[in-house]
C-alpha cells in the first residue's frame, strides 16, 4: 500500500461503514449516495488487499454486513487517527455550564447505586444542562461496547481487560482504551437475618453446604468466588443466577439462599437492617472498580470532564 497516494476520505466511509455495518446507514450519514459509499469501499479494498466487508450469513441480519478479521484489526487504529485529527484541527472547549451533552454511562446497578446519586448532585450544580443515561452493564469486557459508541464510559470490575491492556504497552504495542481507578472493593456473603447460619460462625465447610444464589451479567454459573474455591478444591451449590445485585438482595430477604455482594452496596440495599453481613470463609482477591473509555475520547475536553466528575463522585462516597 502506497501511503502517500491515499485518500482520506476512505478512511471516513470505512470507519462509519464498520461503525453501522449497512452500506445504506452509512451512505445517509455521510450525505453520500450508496454507489459512492460501494465505491470509496472499492477504492480502499484495492488499497489494502482485503475485502475489509463481506454480506452478512447470520440469520436475521438482512443486508448487514460482516468486517473480515482485516477490517477489525484496522479499525479502532482509523477510528483514534481519525478522532484525534479532528481534535486538532478543531479543538473543542467544553464549558459545562452551557453544554447540553448527554453522556451514556455503562454500569451494574451495585455501581450504580453506590456514585449516581453523588455524580447526579455535581453534574446538577455544575452542568444543568447535561443528561446522563445509565445503561446495564452485561459483560466482564465492554470494549466492544465502547468501540461502537453504545456507551462513552463502562465501569466495573474488568481484570481481564485490564492485564490485556498492560500486556500490550509492555510488548510496545497500541493500547486502544484507557483506564482510571475509582476504588476498591471488597466482596462479602450475605444473607437474611433470621437464616440458619446468622448467628453461627461462617466455616467454609458451611459455606460449601449451602444453597447460594449468583449475580453475573452473562448469564455463566461460575464467578471469582467459585474461581478462589476452585483453587481450594471446593466447590458450592448455585441453584440462582440473576443479572442484578438488588434483585439478589430482595431474593435472599425472602428465602434462605446465600449469596456474594459487595460490602457498600449492602449499605444502599439492607432494608430496615434485615441483612446480615459476614466475611467470606476465604480469601478473594481485592475487587478493583475501574472507568474504562475509548481512546479516541481521550482528547475531548467533554470526555474528559465526564472522567472528571465520575472520578469525584467516586471519591465522595468512598474516601
Amino acid at each position: 500500500m502506497n501511503f502517500k497516494t491515499l485518500d482520506l476520505n476512505l478512511l471516513r466511509v470505512f470507519d462509519e461503514v464498520m461503525a453501522e455495518r449497512s452500506l445504506t446507514k452509512a451512505a445517509h450519514n455521510l450525505a453520500l449516495t450508496q454507489p459512492a459509499v460501494s465505491n470509496a469501499l472499492r477504492r480502499l479494498r484495492e488499497t489494502v488487499g482485503d475485502d475489509l466487508m463481506r454480506r452478512s450469513t447470520v440469520k436475521g441480519h438482512g443486508q448487514g454486513l460482516e468486517p473480515t478479521p482485516r477490517a477489525l484489526a484496522l479499525w479502532p487504529d482509523v477510528r483514534a487517527a481519525l478522532a484525534q485529527l479532528q481534535t486538532s484541527l478543531s479543538p473543542d472547549v467544553f464549558d459545562p455550564r452551557a453544554a447540553s451533552n448527554t453522556f451514556v454511562l455503562a454500569m451494574a446497578d451495585a455501581t450504580a447505586a453506590e456514585i449516581v446519586p453523588s455524580l447526579l448532585a455535581i453534574t446538577e450544580a455544575e452542568a444543568p444542562g447535561v443528561s446522563l443515561r445509565i445503561v446495564p452493564l452485561s459483560t466482564r469486557d465492554p470494549r466492544g461496547l465502547l468501540e461502537r459508541e453504545d456507551a462513552d464510559l463502562a465501569i466495573g470490575y474488568f481484570p481481564a481487560v485490564l492485564a490485556d491492556i498492560t500486556a500490550k504497552l509492555q510488548a510496545g504495542s497500541t493500547a486502544n482504551f484507557d483506564h482510571a481507578r475509582l476504588y476498591d472493593g471488597e466482596y462479602v456473603c450475605v444473607m437474611r437475618r433470621g437464616h440458619p447460619l446468622a448467628k453461627k460462625k461462617l466455616t467454609l465447610d458451611a459455606f460449601c453446604s449451602a444453597r447460594h444464589l449468583l449475580v453475573s451479567f452473562s448469564g455463566r454459573p461460575y464467578g471469582f468466588t467459585d474461581e478462589a474455591l476452585a483453587s481450594l478444591g471446593r466447590k458450592r451449590r448455585i441453584v440462582l443466577t440473576v443479572n442484578q445485585f438488588f434483585t439478589a438482595g430482595r431474593v435472599v430477604l425472602q428465602s434462605d439462599v446465600l449469596t456474594v455482594l459487595p460490602r457498600h452496596f449492602v449499605r444502599v440495599a439492607d432494608s430496615a437492617g434485615e441483612l446480615v453481613i459476614k466475611r467470606l470463609p476465604f480469601d478473594v482477591p481485592v475487587v478493583h472498580v475501574d472507568a474504562l473509555w475509548h481512546r479516541s475520547t481521550q482528547q475531548s475536553s467533554a470526555y474528559q470532564w465526564l472522567r472528571e466528575v465520575v472520578e469525584r463522585s467516586a471519591r465522595g462516597v468512598f474516601e
